[in-house]
């Protein structure tokens, strides 16, 4: 046995231990190909981000040279037609009326959606029962890998015929006392319908979202409220709910990120009109669907430069977005840690 040292413990044997310190101490190969591979990883997804920044700005650099980016967020004018490539004024690209689309549907969206998402959530994570809750799960993942373009078929097959059926007696029942947003003609294909499509289609994210926030909220705050006298419902909407606010303001933010950048489904029901117009009932247009259905015509390079310098701004909004997503998600699951 080896004898004991000064400090009370065993005397290492130099003949034996030294080696194996050594041993542990050099690197393997293995540890260090993974450790290279996954930098190598993670700094590509940096340099194709910066990549596509880069593109975007250099293609998009002769149309704001030529008509300003001010100009070009602040008009609602869009006529590639009118364009002159020595004349600067005025400015056919203006985006504003996109802008306007692109959130208005986006708003609608959510608001449809955010109430029914935020309750499936909890049903699944609180309130159905145990052997229902993967099967639920199953559903919202399967339902958040549908094809965009089969909803939108849905929307123009289904969806735009149900509304010319519902949407007219309710304009009648208000008569002449129709709020703003609620007034003019209605055709079918508009920004209302392209809000309802986009309420489906964003629902399975929030539900995603706020299904793990919502477990990662701990077990023993609901157990308290329960040994309180809380009822399920106390439980959740005062404990549970609140515990996870933001976590589920992370979902909003993710869902409206990819609602903004929604294409195929949009550009199908929306009505493709580049134009204002304060009536959800009238036709419209977003910032994608414009690039989507445009970009093939683009026959000069200012055209297509406006057309990127368009895909830029969308890029810039949705990567803002979802970066106070991932800070609000950060932050809850931090304070469920703690």
């Amino acid at each position: 046995m080896p004898p004991p040292d000064a400090g009370g413990g065993v005397a290492a044997l130099p003949g034996r231990v030294a080696p194996i310190a050594l041993r542990r101490a050099r690197p393997r190969l293995g540890d260090t190909i993974f450790g290279t591979g996954v930098l190598l990883t993670g700094g590509l997804v940096l340099v194709v981000l910066g990549a596509m920044i880069v593109f975007l700005v250099l293609q998009s650099l002769p149309a704001m040279q030529h008509y300003g980016f001010f100009s070009f967020i602040s008009s609602a004018r869009w006529a590639p037609s009118e364009a002159d490539p020595v004349s600067t004024s005025p400015n056919p690209y203006g985006i504003l009326q996109f802008i306007y689309g692109t959130v208005l549907t986006s708003v609608i969206g959510m608001i449809i959606a955010l109430p029914l998402a935020v309750g499936a959530a909890l049903v699944i994570t609180d309130i159905a029962p145990q052997r229902l809750r993967r099967s639920l799960s199953s559903v919202v993942d399967l339902l958040a890998a549908v094809p965009s373009v089969i909803f939108g078929l849905i929307g123009i097959l289904v969806l735009v015929p149900l509304l010319t059926v519902v949407i007219p007696p309710i304009k009648d029942a208000f008569g002449d006392h129709a709020p703003f947003f609620f007034s003019g003609p209605f055709y079918g294909p508009s920004i209302l319908a392209a809000g309802v499509v986009l309420s489906v289609m964003i629902a399975p994210y929030i539900i995603s979202v706020s299904r793990e926030v919502l477990l990662a909220v701990p077990k023993d705050l609901r157990e308290a409220a329960f040994a309180l006298g809380a009822t399920r419902w106390e439980t959740t909407w005062q404990v549970v709910v609140p515990s996870a606010r933001r976590g589920i303001m992370g979902s909003i933010f993710l869902a409206l990120a990819r609602a903004l950048g929604e294409t195929m489904a949009v550009t199908m029901v929306v009505g493709n009109t580049p134009k204002i117009a304060a009536s959800i009932l009238a036709p419209g247009d977003s910032m994608a669907s414009v690039v989507a259905s445009q970009f093939t015509e683009a026959v000069g390079d200012l055209y297509l430069s406006s057309l990127i310098e368009l895909g830029l701004v969308l890029f810039a909004i949705t990567i803002v977005l979802n970066g106070a997503a991932r800070l609000l998600i950060l932050a809850t699951a931090a304070k469920g840690a703690n």
